[in-house]
């Protein structure tokens, strides 16, 4: 899931285009890029959308971000769009616990009255201090969790922390990271807003990914190409990750537990980043 294009919900116009484009996800939304008088009107094109072949047959990630557990809308939100083929349910504004429980319960309830077989997992959104603070409590707070990712509009302006200052995302970023990493769910980058800003988008992404984060939100569809490209495995990173996990194979082998590859030494954590690159390059089908 290197990209992951937003599409309002409230504009069934696009969702043709979306679902014929590069993104590897698509999160349709219901929350703040629809205005309080379309939310009716959204849910209901979202519903036909997930209820119809096209969503099922494109291959891609589908993901819907309701509004917020405990807004009004969030009900309705739930009932409508856990459909098959529904992979994640993006919960925005999550800060505690008991928020992920309610929300599976009501997802699990969903599934039961739309004939979901496959479970829907959530993607939690870390755009408040509390949120921050408690990431790794949300991220484990039930199995459902998938990943937790990142928003930047809400968790710096009301604080006034400028959106691009370089040291304020290297901390939030690596603080999230480690607390999804911490319990074993992914990390998702923010989107970003400067659409027009490529460099901008491409040094962001990149920080990301030197974080471990396995892709970017797009707000715009030109956006995509560059997430796809930054967070696809090189030629030179597949490589190396093959000649690790030769080495590896044999050392396992001969009972040898540390041994150097390309002049560094290589032990079990960095055979297990080798290996996790040839598993992204085989899935993208260049390894």
């Amino acid at each position: 899931m290197r990209s992951k294009l937003f599409v309002p919900g409230s504009r069934p116009e696009l969702f043709d285009k979306a679902l014929r484009g590069e993104a590897d996800a698509l999160s349709f939304d219901l929350e703040d890029s629809v205005s309080p008088q379309r939310k009716v009107e959204a849910r209901a094109a979202l519903q036909d959308l997930l209820s119809g072949p096209a969503a099922r047959d494109s291959g891609k990630t589908l993901i819907v971000r309701v509004n917020p557990f405990g807004s009004e809308h969030f009900d309705a939100d739930v009932r409508a769009v856990v459909r098959p083929g529904l992979a994640l349910l993006n919960l925005p504004k999550v800060e505690s616990p008991e928020e992920v429980l309610a929300a599976v319960d009501a997802v699990e309830a969903a599934e039961r009255a739309n004939g979901v077989t496959e479970l829907v997992g959530l993607l939690l959104n870390i755009e408040s201090p509390r949120g921050l603070r408690r990431a790794h409590e949300l991220a484990s707070a039930h199995a459902r969790v998938a990943g937790l990712q990142l928003g930047l509009g809400d968790l710096f302006e009301p604080l006034q922390i400028a959106r691009h200052e370089p040291a304020a995302l290297h901390a939030v970023m690596l603080q999230m990271r480690l607390a999804a990493g911490e319990a074993g769910v992914f990390a998702y980058d923010a989107a970003y807003a400067r659409f027009s800003d490529v460099e901008g988008f491409r040094a962001e992404a990149a920080l990301a990914r030197r974080l471990g984060y396995i892709g970017k939100s797009c707000i715009h569809p030109s956006q995509v190409a560059y997430a796809n490209e930054v967070f696809r495995p090189t030629e030179a990173e597949i490589a190396h990750a093959r000649r690790v996990d030769e080495a590896a194979t044999e050392a396992e082998a001969r009972g040898i537990g540390a041994y150097t590859v390309d002049g560094q030494m290589v032990d079990a954590p960095f055979v297990q980043r080798a290996r996790a690159v040839l598993a992204t390059a085989r899935r993208l089908g260049i390894g």
